[in-house]
């Protein structure tokens, strides 16, 4: 071995074993994912999640979350990951986790975004939203007060309403 290949070496595993020396930081969606599981498990009652401040829901939910869900935002069209989502079981409030919608209420309408023909009842909340120029209901979570979307009087029968929601503001639970 001559000097140089001597000197490589010699580099290459001090590298080495600094690399592995050093714990490996977990990705920020890992930790928030787990913050958020915290906060869930240390609330005990509905009336504490009206209680959490803005800065606590910015530690624990996604950016993008964090702009729909508290920041009364949308996702753009199509780009949601429940979507298209065909499975049977439950979607839960993407904050709190409380369930809102039951999958056999999910229907394609073609909009872009995860729609429903009903809540599950007396967990979503409505009221007027004015923002862009327009009139329209927007729909929150009744336990922590993020939004969800918005509820249009377009839908299929039985109710005739549509819930268009986010879907970063929802997540889903498949049935076991």
């Amino acid at each position: 071995m001559n000097k140089n290949t001597a000197i490589y070496a010699v580099i290459l595993s001090f590298g080495l074993a600094l690399v592995l020396a050093v714990p490996a930081k977990k990705p920020v969606r890992e930790d928030k994912q787990m913050q958020l599981i915290e906060l869930r498990e240390s609330i005990k009652n509905d009336a504490d999640w009206l209680k959490i401040p803005d800065s606590t829901w910015k530690k624990v939910l996604s950016p993008e979350a964090y702009k729909i869900l508290r920041g009364h935002g949308t996702e753009m069209a199509c780009s949601g990951k429940l979507y298209t989502n065909k499975q049977s079981g439950t979607y839960a409030c993407g904050a709190c986790g409380l369930e809102l919608f039951h999958a056999e209420k999910k229907f394609d309408s073609g909009t872009g975004w995860p729609s429903f023909v009903a809540p599950i009842e007396g967990n979503i909340i409505s009221r007027e939203d004015s923002s862009y120029g327009m009139i329209r209901t927007e729909v929150l979570c009744r336990r922590c007060h993020s939004h969800l979307g918005h509820v249009f009087p377009d839908g299929p029968p039985p109710t005739g309403l549509r819930y268009c929601i986010n879907s970063v503001a929802i997540e889903f639970r498949p049935s076991l």
